[in-house]
């Protein structure tokens, strides 16, 4: 099997990463943070190392300020429903999965107002665009990093700017980008940052979490949930003090021992390292199908443009069709379809129909891309011939 759908889950995982969840599993296995026990207090240690290991990978100087969660929909919605209110503004960059849009139309029908800024057809913001549609009431900005599509990656360190001189928040979905590429919090001005675990940090499901920047107010956000945060459980009253005010109940300790693992893998690899291999096998995959007659590739049409994701169709073929065949006759594993974001397929002129979409990872080779490749072209050859 040659597996190309590492946008939606990565795989396969670095051996640490199992390696660790096992160990969690055998060797501690309590609740953190619940008793004061050696087996809990060791529980407690893990969680917090992953939490000081993931501000370590994102410029982030407080690691109470990574707060961790379910995954990446979780912390959006946390962010989206705990900040916002009816009256209140957003500011909506294009190219959106429905982890987003999703939360906010369920929130314009209590009263909040959206402005959903338009891309080009390669899946790409205007900066300036977002300067235009701040208003005086206007909360939030939230962008997509990447495009779950197409990978087109957005100006956020532009935007970042924007934002700030207007006094406002910005909050990012790194669902695509965290870990295939590098992400400085602070430096590019980014207030939110939610981050899925199982991707590009190469963590296993179930984990992700919600960087809140200093510039954020605490008082004006609420918890999705309420709980136990075995602290000040004297009080009916949740915690006001990070992370506890937004981390309630058990959380997955034995998931957070893989991704401490891989966020540790990534840091000794080099995430630099990491997005220049998956640049140039992008460039390959982008060069490959744009010479096969026949098929249309969605997107910027450059690596450095773009995250390892890249949409295609075959003309007259429909994509499930496509990704059928080259799952049963090729052993290729890909994506077909809308991929949760119809948001970035009208942007691109691909709804509703979708696309085949192949997504890469850091543990591909140039064979197994050309490969692909010359399966899209007997495909497509097939296809014209008739």
């Amino acid at each position: 099997m040659l597996y190309l759908d590492q946008a939606a889950t990565s795989w396969p995982k670095p051996p640490q990463v199992l390696e660790a969840m096992a160990a969690f599993l055998r060797d501690i296995g309590a609740n953190p943070g619940r008793s004061g026990h050696r087996m809990s207090v060791e529980a407690g240690r893990v969680v917090y190392q992953t939490r000081e290991a993931l501000a370590a990978l994102f410029g982030v100087s407080d690691p109470l300020r990574v707060v961790l969660t379910p995954g990446a929909t979780f912390a959006l919605n946390l962010a989206l429903q705990g900040l916002l209110r009816p009256g209140d503004h957003v500011v909506v960059g294009p190219m959106q999965h429905n982890s987003v849009m999703r939360p906010l139309r369920a929130l314009e029908a209590t009263g909040v107002r959206l402005t959903v800024l338009p891309a080009s057809p390669q899946g790409e913001l205007d900066p300036a665009a977002v300067a235009d549609a701040i208003r005086p009431e206007t909360v939030l900005v939230v962008l997509n990093h990447a495009s779950n599509v197409c990978g087109t990656l957005q100006p956020v360190g532009e935007v970042g700017e924007i934002v700030r001189q207007a006094g406002r928040l910005l909050l990012v979905d790194a669902a695509q980008t965290a870990g295939a590429i590098p992400i400085a919090v602070e430096a590019l001005g980014i207030d939110l940052l939610a981050f899925a675990g199982h991707k590009g940090l190469l963590g296993p499901t179930g984990t992700g979490g919600l960087v809140i920047g200093e510039r954020v107010p605490l008082d004006r956000f609420r918890p999705l949930t309420f709980g136990g945060t075995g602290s000040r459980s004297e009080e009916e009253r949740q915690p006001d003090f990070l992370p506890d005010r937004f981390e309630s109940g058990t959380q997955n300790a034995v998931g957070l021992a893989g991704l401490q693992a891989a966020v540790r893998y990534l840091r000794e690899e080099g995430v630099e390292k990491i997005r220049a291999r998956e640049e140039a096998l992008t460039a390959l995959l982008l060069e490959g199908l744009g010479r096969i007659p026949g098929v249309v590739v969605y997107g910027t049409g450059r690596a450095e443009k773009q995250v390892a994701v890249v949409s295609f169709n075959i003309v007259g073929r429909p994509c499930s069709e496509v990704a059928e065949l080259l799952d049963e006759r090729y052993g290729i594993a890909c994506r077909p379809g809308l991929h949760c974001a119809p948001a970035a397929h009208r942007a691109l002129g691909t709804f509703p129909a979708g696309t085949v979409r192949f997504s890469l990872g850091p543990f591909h080779t140039r064979i197994e891309i050309e490969a692909a490749v010359e399966a899209v072209a007997e495909l497509a050859a097939s296809g014209t011939s008739g």
